[in-house]
């Protein structure tokens, strides 16, 4: 349970989404329901056929930022790829850089006479960058920064990713990867939610590259995950520790959300502030009820959460059956509802 080889699956690259489907939410929903044991096949926007009036629905309002900015060295004209991972002050940030075997204190990178300098090597990667004063690097990344697509989509960002990469509910810049599981809903499925009597609420969780930090330990256990920003307004709060004490499901959206509300744990916690939680089996759930999730890379840490969720010899027979059916993989994919 705790060899990080048990969470390995095969997956041919084929089925490795590379555009989003052409609406929201006609991608395609795996419903896995626990116990008994079962699978469906529905499309996502039919996801409203297993709502009741009362239940609780809660999303990431995160908005992933342009963080990819390609500069050059103002010594050779190289070009640089920066990743914008945090932002310390208006003028101050920490970034990914790539090539970075160069990228040296001190160093000048130039876009469009605008003047990056490396002041800090952080290692794995990561250096403190400083813009000159007066300048702020949001407004940067909103004129000459892209979408951040994930390594396994080969292609450039374009001017579709900049809307379809990007949930219909962003709202608080922060993120450097989308909420995924929440880019198959639309305003018209939302209203047609709320029309029912779901309550929809919103929490933040800025996704950083904690999520995606690759595990290099034979022991999951021994995994530290970076910390990522979050906050849980008091009514959402309110509205989970009601809903608990009525016996209404809380169906939370992504492992995002999860990560959240279970780091906030009903009232335990601070509602808002540095998420750190990895969570494996077998573990305890104290919010979540029910899980919208995308399909996961093996390996990884949404992919061991979902795991914890399901029951991994259940998820992973999920999973070789919507590999046998074709089912769309990883960020641009298909979904899957966990009941």
């Amino acid at each position: 349970m705790f060899r990080l080889d048990a969470y390995d699956f095969e997956l041919p690259s084929d089925l490795i989404a590379q555009y989003p489907a052409q609406r929201r939410d006609e991608s395609r929903l795996l419903v896995i329901r626990r116990t008994p044991f079962s699978l469906e096949h529905r499309k996502f926007w039919e996801i409203i056929d297993y709502f009741s009036k009362g239940d609780l629905l809660i999303l990431n309002k995160s908005k992933v930022i342009k963080a990819r900015i390609y500069v050059r060295r103002a010594s050779t004209g190289g070009k640089v790829e920066l990743l914008v991972v945090r932002v310390r002050e208006p003028n101050l940030f920490e970034a990914l850089v790539k090539p970075g075997r160069k990228a040296r204190p001190g160093e000048k990178l130039e876009l469009d006479g605008h003047v990056f300098t490396v002041v800090e090597h952080l290692g794995n990667g990561k250096r403190l960058i400083e813009l000159p004063e007066g300048e702020v690097i949001w407004e940067l990344m909103e004129e000459y920064g892209k979408p951040p697509l994930p390594p396994y989509i080969h292609r450039e960002a374009s001017r579709e990713d900049e809307e379809r990469y990007q949930t219909v509910y962003a709202e608080v810049p922060g993120s450097i990867a989308a909420p995924t599981a929440g880019l198959h809903f639309t305003r018209e499925l939302l209203d047609a939610l709320a029309d029912k009597g779901v309550k929809i609420r919103y929490v933040v969780l800025h996704v950083g590259i904690g999520t995606f930090k690759p595990i290099k330990v034979d022991d999951i256990r021994q995994h530290v995950m970076d910390p990522e920003y979050y906050e849980v307004p008091d009514e959402v709060a309110e509205e989970v520790i009601n809903a608990k004490q009525e016996g209404r499901p809380v169906t939370l959206c992504g492992t995002t959300v999860t990560r959240t509300m279970e780091t906030w744990a009903l009232d335990e916690n601070p509602r808002r502030g540095w998420s750190r939680i990895f969570i494996y089996p077998p573990y305890e759930f104290k919010v979540a009820d029910r899980l919208i999730t995308n399909f996961h890379l093996p390996k990884s840490t949404p992919f061991i959460l979902t795991a914890a969720f399901t029951g991994l010899d259940k998820l992973k027979k999920a999973y070789a059956e919507a590999i046998r059916l074709r089912y769309r993989f990883f960020s641009y994919g298909d979904s899957t509802f966990i009941i």
